[in-house]
């Protein structure tokens, strides 16, 4: 069983979501990567973390991977606060525009996802990830696969 199963069954997506970041729990890839599922509102979505070492690719960076994962969490997470009781969801398509490095000195970085549209099969998605002072770092647009469970 899923931490969402497990903690919201028969909620629709939008109290499961309140209940996770309630409850304190964290799903393995927050805990893998260090970071933190922080607001969620109907259609909106947003996770926060701070790059460290953890997250440094062999050329001197942080990997792209990390970006990446905040926004594909903040577009799925955004789509999921919109679902009923009975649908989930999967990402069909991620696609990052990386605008600037980013290093263990980018400090607090929050990645927000918005729907931009969602029907009975697909949903469409966008986040940006901002450090505190709103400077764009990475941002991507994701198409997601609606369906019945």
């Amino acid at each position: 069983m899923s931490l969402i199963e497990e903690t919201a069954a028969g909620l629709d997506g939008l109290a499961q979501l309140r209940r996770l970041i309630a409850s304190g729990r964290k799903p393995g890839i927050l805990v893998s990567l260090d970071f933190d599922f922080i607001e969620v509102e109907a259609g909106r979505a947003v996770f926060a973390g701070v790059p460290g070492d953890h997250a440094y690719n062999p050329i001197g960076t942080v990997h792209g991977g990390y970006a990446a994962t905040l926004l594909d969490s903040a577009c799925g997470c955004s789509v999921h606060s919109c679902l009923t009781a009975t649908q989930a969801y999967t990402t069909l398509e991620l696609k990052v525009a990386y605008h600037k490095a980013l290093t263990r000195d980018s400090g607090v970085l929050r990645a927000e996802g918005r729907v931009l549209s969602i029907g009975r099969r697909a949903a469409f998605a966008e986040a940006t990830l901002k450090d505190a002072s709103g400077r764009l770092f990475a941002s991507a647009t994701s198409t997601l696969l609606v369906m019945e469970r």
